[in-house]
């Protein structure tokens, strides 16, 4: 199975490697992914080998690390032999991949015709389901019909333990519920204001709440103006720990954003601010509701803080939390 990128579509691609394992109990998995992401395949437990591109070999087009890196992954994947490959990812270097593999039978979700070529069966990538449902379209469009979706990651124990450490290294107390606040995504478009977060996250400290920020090391001078007014602020610390950090908190808040569509997968109520309501947008998947979007294709700086606000005291009133 192929995909190399991003997070959040990493993770949009578990209901599909459950329905693999659940149609093919006895198959042997392997999934090929982008070297940074590699962690998040620790999650996966159907998955039994993990490939890793190194795709910082190819930013500098260096002709020499290029063909090195290209020849490595060829070797890694075609020593396990695949009877069928699957690119969940559609792209040309993926199509490219998959035809490369040796697999007597190649499938595809592909955004353009003209990489049909490098497939036995193609699937045209359906702009209109959120794309975990897209990704199942295809398995199931070639018999690979499981009984029932499963959107499951299984966070390893030791990830656990490091989120519990950085509570208790942090002054959080696991008597209280935690807000959990993943603000800022890679593409700016996404992002919500960051003094309505702060907003929301004052409200709740008022409600007797802990919150913590979350982000990824290019995240820390963003964040700067969190960590002045005094909140916790976990950006840096390793992808599994701050899923960890998601796991035990009581409510994950942020945009639409790899780490909350992860604690979608561990069972986790989001609230998830987004542009989009319409088809084909990711949402939490299976939980459109679980979405606050701006009315009329207005503005993501439209949305109020209040209205924010009220979304999480819903979902606390949901899970029956005190808020």
């Amino acid at each position: 199975m192929i995909r190399l990128k991003s997070m959040g579509d990493i993770v949009f691609t578990l209901p599909s490697v459950h329905a693999v394992r659940e149609t093919l109990p006895e198959a042997r998995i392997s999934f090929l992914v982008s070297k940074e992401y590699a962690p998040l395949l620790e999650g996966f437990p159907q998955v039994a080998t993990v490939i890793e591109l190194n795709r910082e070999r190819f930013r500098g087009l260096h002709p020499i690390k290029m063909v090195l890196e290209t020849i490595a992954v060829l070797r890694r994947i075609q020593q396990q032999r695949p009877d069928l490959t699957i690119d969940l990812q559609g792209y040309g270097e993926t199509a490219w991949l998959t035809w490369a593999s040796g697999a007597a039978e190649r499938w595809g979700t592909v955004y353009r015709p003209g990489r049909s070529w490098a497939y036995t069966q193609a699937v045209p990538r359906n702009a209109g389901v959120h794309p975990a449902e897209d990704y199942l379209l295809l398995l199931r469009g070639h018999g690979m019909a499981s009984t029932t979706v499963h959107n499951q990651f299984n966070l390893p124990k030791q990830f656990q333990d490091l989120a519990l450490k950085f509570f208790s290294e942090n002054g959080l107390s696991f008597d209280r519920p935690t807000l959990f606040v993943q603000p800022f995504t890679s593409a700016a478009e996404k992002n919500w204001p960051l003094d309505r977060y702060l907003e929301v996250a004052k409200r709740w400290k008022n409600r007797k709440w802990q919150v913590l920020f979350g982000g990824g090391p290019s995240d820390r001078p963003g964040l700067e103006p969190v960590r002045q007014v005094g909140f916790p602020v976990a950006a840096g610390v390793p992808l599994l720990v701050s899923a960890g950090l998601a796991q035990a908190s009581a409510l994950v808040l942020g945009a639409d954003t790899g780490l909350v569509h992860l604690a979608v997968a561990m069972g986790k109520r989001v609230v998830m601010i987004m542009r989009s309501p319409f088809s084909g947008s990711t949402h939490p998947f299976q939980h459109p509701g679980w979405a606050i979007c701006p009315p009329n294709k207005d503005p993501l700086a439209s949305i109020t803080s209040q209205a924010v606000d009220q979304c999480c005291v819903q979902a606390c009133a949901q899970l029956g939390i005190c808020a």
